[in-house]
């Protein structure tokens, strides 16, 4: 495969577990695990052979305190990828930051700092909170309204960028032999916007690959905005085809009235993956690792979370996709909870059908591994999507099987990588270098 030709690209969740809440029952390891950095690093050094691009750490700076499930964040992401990319080659580390609680000159700083110490191999995935036991964690203050925090998101990548871009050594002229070296190769930013007065210039160079690949994860009005204007990868819910085109679509134009070159955007959104050595096997892997352990357990599931009576639920009637339409002023996020509304928009489907298409928010792949690789190739092969961040439900066993049985497919029918190519994740990802 050459650098130029178009590949299929795929990340791996690898925060403690697993993805699914109740799967922790059935995976291989102990509690102590989600604490310990030779933990991530052994999951790490399977992804590599797997010859995933990244590894992908969400995170919540909060603990939440379900004592029925598991921390699902723990070490903070980039001193772990810190640690990785000193111990694993080649691999790239998708670090989730929050931008309403952090500074923009701070985090340019770390970022980059990590994105020179790691080769270029860094994808900072910017999210804004939604949860008030993050707020209640910095402040006394009110967690800021939606309307406030993708405005504020975006301000603070437009400061990022401009820091990261402020100090270049390749400008650099002629050094006379009594200087070390050039101070015009650095500049300031002076940046005076709504929410931030940032100086600069940053005092860390330019990294191999410019900065970090930016990622973006959000589908609601704010979230289109943020991906279209600085968004590189986006994560998302799409559980379809023409959902997933519509939602490609809207990104793209959106880009291009903003005045950006819609081609360096990819689409990366999460996937979850059960495989059988059967379908059958695989559907009671799903109904196990759900934690609702049967079909019925899986519809009734399915009606509590949407707010259906029980006394009234047909679940072999067709579902009508403005039922499902999240208030796009909730508290929480709106994004992932559009992908059931418009998975029905486009397809007549009843709840018995759509329990088998959508896990933990995500697409579900379930089946044997050639099924299983089928279904992730047909969604990449018309350009629908350009990759998939699997979020398996157990870690390690889950991510071991996908690399055992699933990868070797892919790889034999020529649009997964058998080694890794380009030297930076921006390479990889066949993403532009910024000016």
């Amino acid at each position: 495969m050459t650098e130029t030709k178009r590949r299929l690209n795929l990340n791996v969740g690898i925060n403690t577990t697993g993805y699914l809440a109740n799967a922790w029952k059935y995976r291989t390891g102990d509690r102590h695990d989600i604490n310990d950095p030779d933990y991530y690093r052994r999951l790490t050094e399977l992804a590599h052979k797997g010859r995933f691009d990244a590894v992908f750490f969400s995170d919540h700076p909060a603990l939440l305190t379900d004592p029925l499930s598991r921390p699902f964040h723990t070490l903070d992401p980039l001193i772990l990828c810190t640690t990785l990319s000193a111990q694993v080659p080649d691999i790239g580390f998708v670090a989730t930051i929050t931008s309403t609680y952090n500074s923009p000159y701070n985090l340019a700083r770390r970022v980059q700092s990590l994105d020179i110490v790691s080769g270029g191999r860094l994808i900072v995935n910017v999210v804004s909170s939604f949860n008030p036991n993050v707020a209640a964690n910095f402040s006394n203050a009110p967690l800021p309204p939606r309307s406030e925090r993708y405005p504020r998101a975006i301000e603070f990548l437009d400061v990022a960028k401009k820091l990261w871009a402020s100090w270049d050594p390749r400008r650099e002229g002629e050094v006379p032999p009594d200087r070390f070296w050039d101070a015009s190769s650095a500049h300031t930013i002076d940046h005076e916007g709504q929410f931030f007065q940032v100086r600069g210039p940053l005092n860390v160079p330019r990294s191999p690959q410019g900065h970090p690949v930016i990622a973006q994860a959000g589908a609601s009005e704010g979230g289109i905005e943020l991906a279209a204007r600085h968004g590189e990868i986006i994560y998302c819910n799409i559980l379809s085809r023409p959902a997933g085109q519509a939602f490609g679509k809207k990104v793209k134009d959106k880009a291009v009235e903003v005045g950006r070159d819609p081609s360096g955007i990819r689409i990366v959104p999460g996937l979850v993956a059960i495989i059988g050595e059967t379908r059958e096997e695989a559907l009671r892997k799903h109904e196990l690792f759900s934690g609702t352990g049967s079909e019925d357990g899986l519809l009734a599931r399915f009606a509590r979370e949407n707010g259906i009576d029980p006394a009234t639920f047909d679940p072999d009637a067709v579902l009508e996709a403005e039922r499902f339409v999240p208030d796009q002023n909730r508290q929480w996020a709106v994004g992932m909870g559009l992908g059931l509304s418009d998975l029905l928009t486009y397809e007549r489907l009843t709840a018995r059908e759509a329990v088998r298409r959508s896990e933990g928010h995500h697409r579900l792949v379930l089946g044997t591994p050639e099924e299983v690789a089928d279904q992730i190739i047909d969604l990449w092969e018309d350009g629908t999507v350009d990759g998939y961040t699997l979020q398996p439900p157990r870690a390690p066993d889950d991510i071991e099987e996908f690399v055992e049985k699933v990868v070797p497919i892919l790889q034999d029918r020529g649009v997964y990588p058998r080694d890794y190519e380009g030297r930076t994740i921006r390479d990889r990802y066949r993403l532009p270098y910024p000016e």
